[in-house]
C-alpha cells in the first residue's frame, strides 16, 4: 500500500521481515512439537531454537539474494535458516512439511491479527457515532427522498442507522476473523502423508490458529469472506461520507468537516473548505470492492493447488486491510470533529413554507371522511399554489373551502413534535451497543 494510506501498525504486519518471523516461529514451533513426538532429537530442536537467525533487514537480503537462485521464496528461506542453523541440526527445518504449510498459516496468522486491529477501529467509530447520535436526538431536520424534501427527521436518528450499520460491519468482521484464524500444516496435499496431524494441533494451540482440514491449501473462501467483511466496512464508510458529503453543499451546508488552524481548503480560493476526507473514504471503498473481486475468483483452484491466487493474494491481501484500516481511522476523526449546524437545519426545514406535512394534511382529510384520492388531489393543488406563490401551505390550505379542519386540527398537523415524536426509537436502540 501506498504511504498515504498506510498505518505504521497496520503496515507492520505485512513488511518482509513479519513474514518472515512468522515463517520462522512456525517452524520452529513444528520442530518443537516434532521433538515432542521423539521424531527431532530434543537437543536438535533446541539447537535449532539457538541457532535461529534473528530476522533482520540484512536477513530479508539474504533470502532475497538466495531465490535468485531457487526461483522460489519459501525454498530460499529455508536455504538460508538451514545455513545459519548450521548441520545437522539445521535439516530437521520444514521437515514434513511443504511450502503452503508455512505461508497459509503466516497469513492467517497475519490477517487474525489485521482483524484485530480493524475491530478495535470499528468499535471506535461505533463509540463516536453512539455518543453524536445521542447529541442530536432532538435536532430537527428535513429528511430527503431522491434528494427532494421529504418529511422531518431528526439528525440523530440519522447517524443512530449509521451506528447500527457499523455495528453489523463489526459482526461481519468478527465473523471473518473467525473464519480466518487457521492453521495448516498436513503436507503436500492435506494428507498428512509425512507428519502426524498432532503437530498441527500443538502448533495451532501455540498460534492461537484452529487446525482445519485442507488440500495442499487452505480453501480460500476463507480469505473471500476476509474480503467482503473488508469490502462491506468500506461500503458503509463511502455510504455515511456520500451522505455528509451532500450535507456539507453550499446550497444545503448543514454540516461541516472540521477545518483546523493553517489548513488550507484550496491553493486557488481561499474560501474553500472541501469535504477533504469524505471524498477518499469514498473513493477507497471502491477498491476495497474491486479486490473482493480477486477474492472470490481465487476460490476456484485447480485440484489440490495451483498458484494462481498467489499473486494476487500478495497485494489484495495487505492493501484491503491497510484501506480498511485507514478509511475507518479517518472516518473516526471526521466524526469526532464534525460540525453540526442546527440552525441550517432548521432553516432548511422550513424551506418549503409548511410543504414537509403534506402527508399529514392528506391523513387528518381522510379522517374526517375525505376519500383518499380526492384528498390527494386537494393537497398537491394547495402544494403546488405554496410553490408557486411562495404562501405559506397552512395560509394556502385554511382558505381551501374543501379542507374542512379546525385551526386545532391544523395546529396539531403542523406540530413538529407530534411528527417527530417516534424519531428517537433508532437512537434508543443505541443503548446495547454503547455498553457492549
Amino acid at each position: 500500500m501506498i504511504d498515504r494510506y498506510s498505518t505504521p501498525e497496520m503496515s507492520g504486519l505485512f513488511t518482509e521481515q513479519a513474514k518472515m518471523q512468522r515463517w520462522l516461529d512456525i517452524e520452529l514451533a513444528v520442530t518443537d512439537a516434532l521433538a515432542a513426538q521423539g521424531i527431532v532429537p530434543s537437543a536438535d530442536a533446541q539447537a535449532c531454537r539457538a541457532g535461529a537467525p534473528q530476522i533482520t533487514t540484512e536477513f530479508v537480503a539474504e533470502v532475497e539474494a538466495r531465490e535468485r537462485t531457487t526461483d522460489h521464496d519459501v525454498a530460499a528461506f529455508v536455504d538460508v535458516v538451514q545455513s545459519h542453523i548450521g548441520a545437522p541440526h539445521g535439516a530437521w527445518i520444514h521437515y514434513g512439511l511443504t511450502s503452503s504449510d508455512v505461508v497459509d498459516t503466516g497469513w492467517c496468522w497475519a490477517l487474525r491479527d489485521a482483524a484485530d486491529l480493524i475491530i478495535g477501529a470499528q468499535k471506535e467509530l461505533r463509540a463516536v457515532l453512539v455518543a453524536l447520535a445521542q447529541q442530536h436526538r432532538n435536532t430537527a431536520m428535513i429528511g430527503r427522498t431522491h434528494g427532494i424534501h421529504a418529511e422531518p427527521t431528526t439528525f440523530g436518528a440519522k447517524v443512530a442507522l449509521w451506528a447500527l450499520q457499523v455495528d453489523r460491519d463489526h459482526q461481519r468482521m468478527c465473523a471473518a476473523r473467525a473464519a480466518i484464524a487457521v492453521c495448516k500444516l498436513s503436507g503436500a496435499v492435506g494428507t498428512y502423508s509425512n507428519i502426524d496431524p498432532s503437530v498441527e494441533t500443538a502448533v495451532a494451540a501455540t498460534l492461537g490458529l484452529q487446525p482445519v482440514p485442507a488440500t495442499q491449501v487452505i480453501a480460500r473462501d476463507r480469505h473471500a469472506e476476509y474480503l467482503w467483511a473488508c469490502a462491506s466496512i468500506g461500503t458503509t464508510l463511502e455510504a455515511i461520507a456520500v451522505e455528509l458529503r451532500h450535507l456539507q453543499r453550499t446550497e444545503v451546508s448543514e454540516v461541516r468537516e472540521g477545518f483546523k488552524v493553517g489548513q488550507k481548503g484550496s491553493s486557488a480560493m481561499p474560501h474553500k473548505r472541501n469535504p477533504i476526507s469524505a471524498e477518499p473514504i469514498t473513493g477507497l471503498s471502491r477498491v476495497l470492492r474491486a479486490n473482493l473481486q480477486v477474492g472470490l475468483q481465487d476460490v476456484a483452484l485447480w485440484h489440490e493447488r495451483d498458484i494462481s491466487h498467489s499473486s494476487a493474494e500478495r497485494v489484495v491481501l495487505p492493501d484491503s486491510s491497510a484501506l480498511t484500516f485507514y478509511v475507518l481511522k479517518r472516518m473516526i476523526r471526521l466524526i469526532a470533529t464534525l460540525e453540526v449546524d442546527a440552525q441550517r437545519m432548521t432553516t432548511n426545514l422550513d424551506m418549503l413554507k409548511g410543504l414537509v406535512y403534506s402527508q399529514s394534511v392528506l391523513l387528518a382529510l381522510v379522517q374526517g371522511g375525505m376519500q383518499r384520492d380526492d384528498a390527494y388531489r386537494v393537497v398537491q393543488e394547495a402544494s403546488n399554489i405554496t410553490l408557486t406563490t411562495g404562501q405559506h401551505f397552512r395560509d394556502v390550505l385554511a382558505a381551501d373551502s374543501r379542507v374542512v379542519l379546525s385551526a386545532a386540527q391544523l395546529d396539531s398537523v403542523f406540530d413538529l413534535s407530534r411528527v417527530l415524536r417516534h424519531a428517537s426509537s433508532g437512537i434508543d436502540s443505541l443503548n446495547d451497543l454503547a455498553k457492549s
